[in-house]
């Protein structure tokens, strides 16, 4: 394992990068981008998750990996491996990360947003915990049997959220897949975060964003529109909103594979009453150009940074400097002398 963050640098530009998440270490003055396993730049082959590390957020390492599920003992699923997350929790840091078995079937949905059938295939799917001493790993899972939401529901991109009183959260999107209008969804752990406690509770749908195109086309049933949520990040604000980062596609049309195409774009939504459960009232895009997937963190100097994944194949990092105007996230600028442009 490399000592040197930026022994043998690389630019975002040239770094495959899903889902980025960023924990910026103040002990080491190190950035820490997290992503799905990439063998081609990592080296190891396997689902799991990779670390980049940088100190400028310009020059990076070969990334490391840090969890693997061939190595988890029994664990419920070994595909997927997406939107890696790393948080600290009660003096240890906790991966969350998405995986499903698409050998595992769910029920399929009898109806769909319009009262009509929709016959999607759905299958296990969701989002697991794994817990390490360290930010470099070797993480492992703290419940190989099932993922952390509820397991008859498809979900994916989990992320932690702890409230004022200081109870955790996991927020999670409900997958179209399953719903056809995806959903934002909160459930409380466990104090050890090892487990949930009661029932899900409803966030927000995707159409609730009125600039969501709907178009429903005749014909097969299975070509109804989905509306997607993906990707939810919070973050708090000085004047003590909530927001939370998702993205969608802002024109939706689905083939008869079940392939999305459309505008995948960054937007946001508030919470004025600072609450999880809102109400929550959704923004105009910061990002579209097939960009989505994004976090806001700070570097080291204290500036408001949001990365993201452009383009949605394929895809890399990009950088932007950011603001915050009461409740009001605002793009001030795009890094391209850190991302490499584009």
């Amino acid at each position: 394992m490399a000592t040197d963050p930026v022994s043998e640098p690389m630019r975002l530009a040239d770094m495959p990068l899903h889902d980025p998440f960023v924990v910026a270490d103040d002990a080491t003055r190190t950035y820490h981008l997290y992503t799905s396993n990439d063998p081609s730049v990592s080296g190891v082959q396997g689902v799991g998750t990779m670390v980049y590390r940088s100190r400028d957020l310009r020059d990076w390492a070969r990334p490391v990996v840090v969890f693997l599920a061939a190595e988890q003992p029994n664990l419920w699923a070994g595909d997927g491996g997406w939107a890696p997350e790393v948080h600290a929790w009660d003096g240890r840091y906790y991966l969350f990360t998405t995986l499903h078995d698409e050998k595992s079937p769910l029920p399929v949905p009898s109806t769909g947003r319009w009262g009509t059938p929709f016959q999607l295939a759905n299958h296990r799917r969701g989002t697991i915990t794994a817990v390490s001493e360290s930010l470099l790993g070797p993480f492992t899972s703290v419940d190989p049997a099932r993922p952390t939401p509820p397991e008859h529901l498809m979900t994916l991109d989990g992320t932690l959220f702890v409230d004022p009183s200081g109870q955790p959260w996991m927020v999670y999107a409900h997958e179209w897949l399953q719903t056809v209008d995806g959903t934002m969804e909160a459930i409380r752990l466990a104090p050890d975060l090892t487990g949930t406690i009661g029932d899900p509770v409803f966030l927000f749908k995707a159409s609730d964003a009125p600039w969501i195109g709907e178009e429903i086309p005749a014909g097969v049933p299975h070509q109804l529109p989905p509306y997607v949520t993906d990707g939810p990040q919070l973050y708090r604000t000085p004047d003590g909103s909530l927001l939370m980062l998702w993205s969608t596609y802002e024109k939706n049309v689905v083939g008869a594979d079940g392939s999305l195409t459309g505008g995948y774009v960054q937007t946001y939504a508030v919470s004025k009453s600072g609450e999880i459960k809102g109400p929550w009232r959704q923004q105009r895009p910061l990002v579209r150009n097939d960009s989505g997937h994004g976090m806001l963190f700070h570097t080291f100097e204290g500036r408001l940074m949001m990365i993201l994944h452009r383009p949605f194949e394929n895809a890399r990092g990009k950088l932007y400097e950011m603001e915050i105007v009461g409740h009001e996230l605002r793009v001030l600028r795009q890094r391209k002398d850190l991302d490499g442009g584009g």
